[in-house]
């Protein structure tokens, strides 16, 4: 097997946090787990505004201790990734043991631990540092800019289409058109909406338990109107779907009920 090699890294972008890698496949001793106080979450799904995603992650993490900040970008590079950061790698590896594999906007995260501090890590813990920090990032970008070979495949497009005296034109954007709701194909994930915003975990897990097969019910912490319902198929699903969609929880507001987006 391939050596595992990290995502191309901008010391600007990522504030000089690289993700952990796998060794091949030869053998060697264990080694003991190297943690971090910064999370790198990969498979996020990328049609999320970055600062819903960001607040989606705060949310989502701060049950679990002091979250110091929350790294993401919607350039090409960064796309379906962001950083996590605590005051402490045992909050960090608590975290990332509880909530990996969770279907944030249906997307299941990927989770392991960064390789470097985090500005804010070193800001915090190690705070009569930070500058030297800062300074060692900003050298390590100023000697890596030329090398990288994501700006290399870029450069040498560009120059080729300036010899070429070709001029690119931008095509037109296609009008970003999504299917309705209502007419999503079967998942055995069910997405709640317009619930109130005091309901709770058992309330609904009491509802949805009517019918059989339920496997888990989700809240999203930064969104209290929302919720996920999975069953173990889509047929159970589909049925706990027909009958209550549009039921009254709070004897007021009607919950939308439609299947999840795969």
């Amino acid at each position: 097997m391939a050596e595992v090699a990290p995502p191309p890294v901008d010391g600007n972008d990522m504030q000089d946090v690289v993700p952990t890698v796998a060794n091949g496949d030869a053998p060697a001793p264990e080694e003991p787990e190297v943690i971090s106080e910064t999370l790198y979450i990969q498979n996020l799904n990328e049609k999320i505004k970055i600062d819903v995603l960001k607040a989606s992650l705060r949310g989502l993490f701060k049950s679990y201790g002091e979250v110091l900040d929350v790294v993401a970008h919607g350039n090409l590079r960064m796309r379906g990734q962001a950083f996590v950061s605590f005051d402490s790698a045992e909050v960090a590896k608590k975290a990332m043991k509880e909530v990996r594999g969770f279907p944030l906007y249906s997307k299941p995260m990927q989770i392991s631990f960064a390789r470097t501090r985090s500005d804010a890590v070193v800001k915090r813990l190690e705070g009569e540092t930070f500058e030297q920090h800062k300074a060692r990032r900003a050298e390590h970008k100023k000697n890596t800019r030329y090398s990288n070979p994501l700006k290399q495949k870029f450069r040498a497009k560009r120059m080729a289409a300036e010899m070429d005296g070709v001029t690119a034109v931008p095509a037109p954007k296609r009008p970003n058109v999504q299917m309705p709701d209502e007419y999503l194909p079967p998942n055995k994930i069910l997405f709640l909406q317009n619930l109130p915003e005091n309901v709770t975990k058992d309330q609904l897990m009491a509802l949805f338990s009517q019918y059989p097969n339920l496997y888990e019910v989700r809240l999203i912490p930064t969104k209290k109107d929302i919720a996920f319902v999975e069953y173990i198929d889509e047929g159970s699903a589909g049925v706990a779907k027909d009958a209550l969609h549009n039921y009254k929880l709070d004897g007021e507001n009607k919950i939308k009920i439609t299947f999840a987006r795969k």
